[in-house]
């Protein structure tokens, strides 16, 4: 790890102050992508800041039709929250299925979106449910926010805040976790609701979190795992490494999928 400066604001508006500056400076929320990468070296940010005490960055609630999840909420928080099961239960479940305790209990949902890893599984259940994502400066919606791997809309000095997301009449999420990790090789998120249909995928894709958009087409016409028979995706998009193939990886696209379709249909909000 290499030499750096460390500062803790106490409001947003100063830790984005010290973002301002060009300077490289990173944001520390969980710490579970940027320390790593910091000891061994393949960052080294001469500023981090350390957002962990901002309490205004905190909390779940309810507002109206909306369900408001504070950016440091941590994973375990959102699977272990009560507004959360009431509001999206399919939305705990994500939570619930992201990496180990340890990961669960320090990572947090604003720090997973702003890193944006392709294999993450906040990406799809944020853009299924066609969420909006709160920063300092604006609002960003979920179809703008992603932009590529580990690549965003955020600017130099912009800072989650908080993501509000439409209380859905359906929604659930099926992935394919590699065994070591727990991250997604394929994830597929699934709702219906204000928005219509909506289907993301995690893990697949070359350029990272995208929406299966003949699926949502499908199941407009018919929210049932039936519906998406016939239906696959491109072989040629897909990420292919190690751990899977392209053609393997769009084979679970549909199985997936299939499976998320299931899962909602069987589910209904209890908002």
């Amino acid at each position: 790890m290499y030499a750096f400066d460390y500062q803790r604001p106490s409001t947003v508006s100063e830790a984005a102050a010290l973002l301002s500056d060009g300077s490289g400076a990173k944001l520390l929320a969980g710490g579970q992508t940027l320390i790593p990468t910091m000891k061994q070296r393949l960052a080294s940010p001469p500023l981090v800041v350390d957002l962990r005490g901002l309490s205004e960055l905190k909390g779940i609630e309810r507002a109206g039709d909306r369900l408001v999840i504070g950016a440091l909420s941590t994973h375990a928080e959102v699977a272990e929250s009560s507004v959360v099961a009431a509001a999206i239960p399919g939305l705990c479940k994500v939570a619930e299925s992201i990496g180990d305790p340890h990961v669960r209990n320090r990572g947090t949902i604003g720090g997973s979106l702003a890193n944006n890893d392709p294999a993450a599984d906040y990406p799809a259940a944020v853009l299924a449910l066609g969420a909006t994502l709160h920063t300092n400066k604006r609002e960003i919606a979920a179809d703008d926010f992603f932009q590529g791997l580990f690549t965003t809309g955020l600017e130099e000095d912009e800072i989650i805040t908080r993501v509000s997301f439409l209380i859905p009449e359906r929604f659930a999420y099926a992935k394919f976790p590699n065994p070591a990790s727990r991250y997604a090789m394929v994830g597929v998120a699934v709702a219906k609701g204000p928005q219509g249909v909506r289907v993301a995928v995690t893990g697949a894709g070359q350029n990272g979190v995208f929406r299966a958009t003949d699926m949502e087409a499908a199941l407009a016409n018919s929210f049932a795992p039936d519906a998406l028979k016939g239906i696959s995706v491109d072989p040629s998009l897909m990420n292919s490494d190690i751990h899977a193939d392209a053609n393997y990886r769009a084979h679970l696209v549909t199985v997936m999928a299939r499976r998320a379709v299931e899962a909602a249909a069987a589910s209904l909000s209890t908002a």
